[in-house]
């Protein structure tokens, strides 16, 4: 891989078409490029410095921290990069169900920097989707 500059490096995720949050060890927002605002309604001014919270659902947060905390501790997630589709809160109040994969973040020396989630809005398929079980339809 070629060396890149911090502002290449920076480019790079500000320009992804996907949303991109990174987190701290203690969950809080770092870096939340264009396509997180778009998704989630926050501008990075509003979101980086608070905690994930500001998108998580409040009936999800326990869970999310459980396994926040055990990812920070362990280095190790559950889906190990494999998409889910979860509940995420929308500055509006809005529900959405979003796309993520989430990887832990580690220095050269193998320290734990943080998480990052890759997120998309997948809203619109999921309810699609959840409609037509409902209806029996394949």
């Amino acid at each position: 891989m070629p060396d890149l500059s911090a502002d290449a490096l920076a480019a790079i995720v500000a320009q992804t078409a996907d949303a991109f949050v990174f987190a701290n060890p203690a969950g809080e927002i770092r870096i939340w490029n264009a396509a997180a605002a778009r998704l989630f309604g926050y501008s990075a001014e509003e979101a980086v410095g608070r905690m994930v919270d500001l998108i998580i659902p409040e009936k999800l947060r326990e869970a999310h921290w459980n396994g926040f905390r055990r990812a920070m501790g362990s280095g190790a997630l559950r889906l190990e990069g494999r998409p889910t589709i979860t509940r995420a809160q929308h500055k509006s109040g809005a529900r959405l169900y979003v796309e993520m994969t989430f990887a832990v973040v580690r220095a050269n020396d193998g320290a734990v920097l943080g998480s990052v989630a890759v997120a998309r809005d997948a809203t619109e398929r999921y309810e699609r989707e959840r409609a037509q079980r409902s209806s029996g339809a394949t």
